[in-house]
């Protein structure tokens, strides 16, 4: 039997504009069709919401290493599938694991186990690779992450790290102003690996020179790196001027104050910029002490932060919450907020031809928000993962 869907009610919102009053029609697992309110065919079921509510592509979260008490340096494949279980609740369809510094035998045994759990199907948000964060950072610049194992960029490590996962590991953060990053840098790019810039201390002009080497992506703008000064303007502004740079933000209103995500997207526009969380094991779990990396941290007010120095140690954001905090901060509209939840992820990732906006002939992730942005029902492939 062929297995079909009609989602009706909500405005359905494309790439480019928003329809309301059409019916969105899957089958086997993509989507049809996107035309108007007709009578029911046969045999097909119906999904009908209010006509307030919100028909998106799935959010892809490009930087996040855990939820529900689950991390990705745990190296399980429970906590594993807890993190992509939990993810669906959010609006989450697709994910980049990420790690953290740590020594090679530790990332050797994660990567692996993340290749492992790539392998296998599941009904939890996708995993679409890994997110290498560290070890190849500035200890000038180290946020939550283990000093001690902090490592100067090297291929022959990262090549054996990516022949464990399988060649799992997608985009990479380093400093580009430590010894061997151009070379570093040169080898991802012909890898096909995206290089980002983050937890670096670099100066305006060598980042601009890691840019030129090939960096095309910026980790959690603003948080770890050199910022915006009159006299020595840092990483931060030679990625606000480059286009050819994706950079990160995580929009909780915390990492980065209002004001400044309504001047980056000025600066940089909405098709430049990607909203992640940056999320630890402690989201979806309340306020309370929980580990990050071995280290104690403490979470209240929604905040996470290093029991002994009071440093930001991730989130525990979530992407619906991201996307609603866009909308408020910056006054944006919802195909801007789009770009950077769904569709600039999956244009980086190069899926977008699967995946990243609602389209015909694309596969149907797909969430319902209601009108105030809650997640009402998340789809997979067409299928219900989660909600209604």
């Amino acid at each position: 039997m062929i297995n079909e869907l009609i989602i009706r009610g909500p405005a359905v919102h494309g790439e480019a504009e928003s329809w309301a009053g059409v019916d969105l029609h899957i089958s086997e697992g993509r989507i049809k069709a996107i035309a108007p309110q007709a009578s029911l065919p046969k045999n097909i079921e119906l999904l009908e919401f209010p006509e307030n509510y919100h028909l998106i592509p799935g959010m892809i979260d490009m930087h996040i290493h855990g939820a529900d008490h689950a991390d990705v340096m745990d190296a399980s494949l429970d906590a594993l599938n807890s993190i992509s279980q939990a993810l669906l609740k959010e609006g989450t369809t697709g994910f980049l694991a990420t790690t953290m510094t740590d020594t090679s035998e530790k990332l050797t045994q994660v990567l692996s186990c993340v290749k492992n759990f790539m392998q296998q199907p599941g009904s939890g948000a996708e995993i679409l690779g890994v997110h290498l964060e560290g070890p190849f950072i500035s200890p000038n610049k180290i946020g939550a992450q283990r000093e001690d194992a902090v490592h100067i960029p090297d291929i022959k490590l990262f090549d054996q790290w990516q022949k464990a996962s399988g060649n799992a590991v997608k985009l990479v953060t380093l400093a580009p102003e430590l010894n061997h990053a151009k070379s570093f840098i040169e080898h991802l790019v012909k890898g096909g690996v995206i290089a980002s810039l983050g937890h670096s201390n670099a100066s305006f002009n060598e980042a601009k020179m890691g840019i030129e080497a090939g960096i095309r992506h910026a980790t959690h703008l603003y948080n770890a790196m050199s910022g915006l000064q009159h006299h020595e303007p840092g990483a931060a502004l030679a990625i606000l001027l480059d286009e050819r740079v994706l950079a990160e933000l995580i929009v909780d209103g915390v990492h980065v104050h209002p004001e400044m995500i309504k001047f980056t997207l000025q600066v940089k526009g909405s098709q430049h910029l990607v909203l992640v969380t940056d999320a630890m094991r402690a989201k979806c779990c309340g306020e309370g002490e929980f580990e990050l990396g071995g280290q104690p941290v403490i979470v209240k007010n929604g905040e996470a932060r290093l029991k002994h120095n009071g440093k930001l140690a991730g989130s525990v954001l979530k992407m619906n919450q991201a996307l609603k905090n866009m909308l408020q901060f910056s006054h944006c509209t919802m195909q801007d907020v789009l770009k950077m939840v769904s569709s600039n992820p999956a244009k980086a990732l190069k899926i977008f031809d699967q995946k990243g906006s609602i389209a015909v002939g694309k596969i149907a992730d797909l969430v319902v928000l209601n009108e105030h942005y809650q997640v009402v029902a998340t789809l997979r492939q067409g299928k219900v993962v989660y909600g209604f």
